[in-house]
């Protein structure tokens, strides 16, 4: 198709779009250089004819680029959309084609690239170092599916070290042990530190009436129940920085490395971080999750509860900026079924893996524990004046039966049956004074409950025949709680096996004689535990430690279950 059009000015149209071909005025053309002039424009057009089309061709095989479709009759005309090349129509001069093409096949030259950049900003360095600060993609994938776990599984092991590290610091005690009581002022700063890092990577953050704290990452069907993970962060008098921790921090790394790998969920995934995990303020262990799981007698108790200071858990809880009225305890009640699945990530607590060198523990129950409260008094008297026959000792009752524990748990049978006698406190306490009062708080668990219901009941007749023999009072054997065990779900132990697999990663089926909040969350809907090692075993003590690496496997192995739960 031809076009007439007045002589080209080179300012607008002309060759300084192209180096090297010389800027001349048609008008001072013979007639031979009209003719190479024609044979040039020939050449250039048929050439820079095939650069467009083989330009469009890519980009439509790539599946870049979407638009009208180029014809073949491109050799031959060519739609002018630019207004500052397009001549007056009564001009009788025709324009050579090359003259107007030149924008177009900038266009593609320059721009073409330009959106293929776009669709793979992934490989983009600022865009890789803006979703690495967001913790999360800027563009998010249409669809979900399971990401590939060798490549984009990334744990930025160094920010979560750093991060248990500033957690650590809100302490009552000096470093390296941490103190954090519940409601104390460390326990509401280290409550908004977490609280915050929430915020930061985009979830959703609210809290119940008695401080448990949930981060939400809605999916794409938030109808669902949503997939749980989460543990606690209070830690007793002079204890490590992981106990707990490591299952808060490392459940918002999972999630952070689930955004950066572009994973979208269809179930949404929250993690819940945990109001006293630690019975240390109140004697109540797992207050929040139990609370959480429906426990009537516990709301009930809570309204009476007071501390060592003599303050009561409602007023306590009313100063970290929780419930005022003893009614609203009830509201923390979650019904069955609440969450589809509810994972926990854990140091071991124990020797075991790090003994054996394995990497993951996969939890397939829980023991039960039942704590035991036990009080003996006797008649006292001075240290020299009262002969031994004579004696009502209430201190040697209290030894006789820490003794009986243990032989009542050897011979249980079972090596999965343990006891404890972690209080022991005798009245007067003077070196010269015979104990006319002793107590003593016994811990005693199993997976097997009536195993463990045995040993109880063995403890109690060994408590009354001591009392009798011994001609001392048996004023108190009262058991606190008496919680069943807690087995993991069939199908959330395979996801989790099934994703060590997949991160070459050795495992281990296991039992946690430790309790966790898991425990209660059982109740509420399918549980799993995942164990990482733990220096020695070492823990509740300030030479608790667990690798970079060894948290950075479990992070991988959360994140992988947590994937596969969504997508159920």
């Amino acid at each position: 198709m031809a076009l007439a059009a007045e002589p080209p000015n080179p300012t607008r149209c002309g060759h300084e779009l192209f180096p090297g071909r010389q800027n001349t005025s048609p008008q001072t053309h013979t007639n031979t250089n009209t003719e190479t002039k024609r044979s040039e424009d020939h050449k250039f057009h048929a050439h820079t004819s095939k650069i467009v089309k083989a330009s469009v061709e890519f980009a439509a095989s790539s599946g870049r680029v979407t638009g009208r479709f180029i014809p073949d009759s491109i050799t031959t005309s060519l739609p002018l959309e630019s207004n500052h090349c397009r001549p007056p129509l009564s001009s009788p001069t025709m324009l050579p084609l090359h003259q107007c093409i030149a924008p177009l096949l900038l266009h593609f030259i320059f721009l073409a690239p330009f959106w293929l950049a776009l669709a793979q900003n992934h490989e983009d360095p600022t865009i890789r170092t803006m979703e690495a600060f967001s913790g999360y993609p800027l563009h998010e994938p249409s669809s979900s599916s399971i990401p590939n776990p060798i490549s984009s599984l990334l744990v930025d092991a160094d920010s979560l070290v750093k991060q248990i590290e500033e957690l650590s610091t809100f302490s009552d005690s000096p470093s390296p042990s941490v103190t954090r009581v519940l409601y104390s002022e460390k326990d509401v700063l280290a409550r908004r530190y977490v609280k915050n890092l929430m915020g930061l990577s985009g979830l959703f953050v609210r809290e119940d009436a008695v401080g448990n704290i949930f981060g939400r990452w809605e999916g794409s069907e938030p109808e669902l129940p949503a997939v749980a993970t989460g543990s606690h962060v209070d830690a007793i008098p002079f204890s490590g920085k992981y106990d707990g921790v490591v299952g808060v921090l490392g459940a918002l790394e999972a999630i952070n490395v689930l955004k950066r790998s572009g994973f979208k969920p269809k179930r949404s995934l929250e993690i819940i971080f945990f109001t006293s995990e630690e019975p240390t303020r109140f004697g109540i262990s797992c207050l929040g999750s139990r609370l959480m799981a429906g426990s009537d007698a516990l709301a009930k108790a809570l309204e009476t509860t007071v501390d060592a200071q003599n303050i009561s858990f409602i007023e306590a809880a009313s100063s970290a900026g929780y419930l005022t009225d003893s009614a609203q305890i009830s509201t923390v009640f979650l019904k069955k079924g609440s969450y589809s699945a509810f994972l926990e990530l854990h140091i071991e607590q124990g020797p075991i893996l790090e003994e054996e060198g394995i990497s993951i523990g996969v939890v397939t129950a829980i023991a039960a524990p039942a704590s035991i409260k036990v009080e003996f008094e006797g008649t006292g008297g001075h240290a020299g004046a009262v002969l031994m026959p004579y004696r009502n000792d209430a201190g040697l009752a209290a030894a006789e039966l820490a003794l009986a524990v243990e032989k009542h748990v050897l011979s249980s049978g079972s090596i999965d049956t343990v006891g404890t006698v972690g209080i022991l406190e005798l009245h007067p306490g003077a070196i010269n004074s015979i104990p006319s009062k002793s107590h003593l708080e016994i811990d005693t668990r199993d997976i097997d409950e009536e195993r463990r219901n045995t040993v109880i009941k063995k403890i109690h007749e060994s408590a009354t025949e001591i009392a009798q023999r011994r001609r001392v009072k048996l004023s108190e054997f009262k058991i606190i709680n008496q919680d069943p065990p807690a087995h993991s779900d069939k199908s959330v132990i395979e996801a989790m096996v099934s994703s060590t697999k997949e991160l070459n990663l050795t495992h281990k089926l296991m039992i946690s004689r430790a309790y966790h909040d898991s425990l209660f969350m059982a109740r509420i809907s399918p549980m799993g535990m995942i164990f990482i090692p733990c220096y020695k075993g070492y823990s509740h003590k300030p030479e608790e430690f667990s690798s970079p690496q060894d948290i950075s496997n479990g992070v991988k192995v959360l994140a992988l279950t947590l994937a596969k739960l969504s997508l159920q």
